[in-house]
């Protein structure tokens, strides 16, 4: 670090990670808030519906308003303060007190990090838990877009446990298709349950290594590689990432970055973007693996406007981000595009080019007992729960809408990728019925007045998140069930009680609360 950025800014640095707290920043979903126009110091900008007021009761009132399909849709029964069940937070940490993270949209920084189980919030989708730094992926996909065609297909590559996923289906166009992957199992399973959560149909998830897209050559349009490193930006959060690093260990990241690349570089479309970041510091992963990419695979540097006010220090390349000069955690990232007629690794040099409208196999699911009901009856009733065009398909077990004009290409992913979800699981079957699934509760495709929606209460809603039995005042049958105007999911009400059909393994396990909501 000294030879990098000299004695002075070395130690300064060495003093930040081990003196100074990690910062807390939030990104609110923009398919779930509408946007409101708002004045600050003289200007007039944009913002989400449930911070434009600087009036909390104000605020309180537009917090109970959702956003589905670019309408806005108020709760007015959205009472989670009733009764005394008033968060009591035990820091000043209301979204109106939070400071806009600026070079990213709908983000803000907190002033300490709350107990963000306990708000029902964040289960339902309505925001996103990221450092401020990996934020900066929105001013990279800003010069990245004059690239990228209509209707762009997208692939984060190491995309667990999603944070550059929902940033990049926040910002990437309407229609854009966005390939999420993750090769762990276990962190693959986190990776899909947050792009359910977030709710955009226009998703795949996948569990693959990179040399599995080697057959898909030249489909993706950009590729954001977030690749495995030393971890060295990670020192101020994760004690971990401090006893793990050794200069060893930078050798071998950085080799396996290199192979990451050239497994995965086939199937990056000529012309086509590649983001490539860490949250490390030193070159040999970061400047002289970019250098190895223009030399050896083809592809050109992309500059990104920044400004000085924000502290980031321009690399050569790329942009490194050091905690004692920026708001975040530490991070680097470059935006480079692949030559047109770019060659190929040399083991990928064979592969045929990628056609999204070649024929294939669709895969065989296996057909459902002849004593459940047929798919076709729930298909037809679902099609009048989404707004948008879907192309429609069922299994044994599961009903998925997926978007239309990208339906011809799920078959051909299926084919080379263990595909983990598509689109909307919008039913499943339950005995020998058909019933919605969760999924479809937290879509932003749900179309408004689908289903007969509940709001439940800030201590009910955590019993709902801990799949506990709730008592509801209610029509019976099955419901929707929201808070602060967010679905969280779906319950059968029987009179007396209701069936919590929150997935189990998505449920609150933590048996004590410290109440807390972002909007409060």
């Amino acid at each position: 670090m000294q030879q990098q950025l000299g004695d002075c800014q070395a130690a300064a640095l060495c003093e930040a990670l081990s003196s100074t707290d990690p910062t807390v920043s939030v990104r609110l979903n923009p398919f779930k808030w509408p946007k409101v126009k708002a004045s600050e110091n003289g200007e007039e900008r944009e913002y989400p519906s449930c911070i434009a007021s600087e009036n909390s009761q104000e605020n309180h009132k537009t917090s109970c308003i959702a956003s589905q399909n670019g309408q806005e849709r108020e709760n007015p029964s959205c009472t989670p303060c009733q009764n005394g069940e008033e968060p009591e937070n035990t820091s000043d940490l209301p979204l109106l007190a939070a400071s806009p993270v600026p070079w990213c949209p709908d983000a803000f920084y907190l002033p300490a990090r709350p107990p963000f189980t306990f708000d029902p919030l964040l289960h339902a989708g309505a925001y996103y838990v990221q450092d401020a730094s990996s934020m900066f992926l929105a001013e990279v996909l800003t010069v990245a877009s004059a690239y990228l065609p209509e209707r762009p297909v997208v692939l984060d590559l190491c995309a667990a446990p999603g944070g550059k996923s929902t940033l990049l289906r926040s910002l990437l166009p309407a229609d854009a298709l966005l390939l999420c992957n993750e090769p762990i199992p276990k962190r693959a399973q986190v990776l899909a349950e947050n792009m359910t959560k977030w709710g955009h149909p226009a998703v795949v998830v996948s569990q693959n290594y990179p040399a599995d897209f080697a057959p898909l050559e030249g489909l993706f349009d950009m590729i954001v590689a977030d690749v495995p490193c030393s971890g060295e930006g990670m020192f101020r959060k994760d004690e971990g990432a401090v006893s793990d690093w050794s200069l060893a260990a930078v050798d071998i990241c950085s080799l396996r970055q290199r192979d990451i690349l050239s497994a995965v570089w086939s199937a990056l479309k000529p012309g086509g973007c590649l983001v490539y970041s860490t949250c490390t510091f030193n070159r040999l992963e970061d400047e002289e693996n970019v250098q190895w990419i223009q030399r050896h695979l083809g592809a050109d540097v992309l500059s990104v406007p920044i400004r000085p006010e924000w502290g980031i220090q321009e690399g050569e390349p790329g942009y490194h981000f050091f905690p004692h000069k920026t708001r975040g955690e530490g991070f680097y990232v470059t935006l480079l595009r692949k030559h047109d007629g770019a060659s190929e690794p040399a083991a990928r040099s064979a592969s045929r080019p990628f056609n999204p409208l070649r024929s294939a196999k669709t895969p065989r699911h296996a057909k459902p007992s002849g004593s459940a009901a047929s798919p076709k009856s729930f298909i037809s009733e679902a099609r009048q729960w989404l707004d948008g065009e879907f192309a429609f398909s069922a299994d044994a077990a599961t009903c998925t809408a997926f978007p239309s004009p990208f339906a011809e290409l799920l078959p051909l992913l299926r084919q080379s990728l263990r595909v983990l979800s598509a689109g909307i699981q919008v039913g499943e079957l339950r005995g020998r019925d058909w019933q919605p699934a969760h999924a479809l509760a937290l879509s932003t495709a749900l179309r408004s007045g689908a289903f007969t929606e509940v709001a439940l209460s800030y201590s009910q809603s955590l019993a709902y998140l801990r799949r506990e039995a709730i008592q509801l005042d209610a029509p019976r049958g099955l419901l929707l069930v929201s808070f602060c105007g967010q679905p969280l999911g779906f319950v059968k009400n029987l009179g007396a009680r209701a069936n919590n059909l929150y997935p189990q393994e998505w449920r609150i396990r933590s048996g004590y609360t410290s109440p807390f909501c972002l909007l409060q």
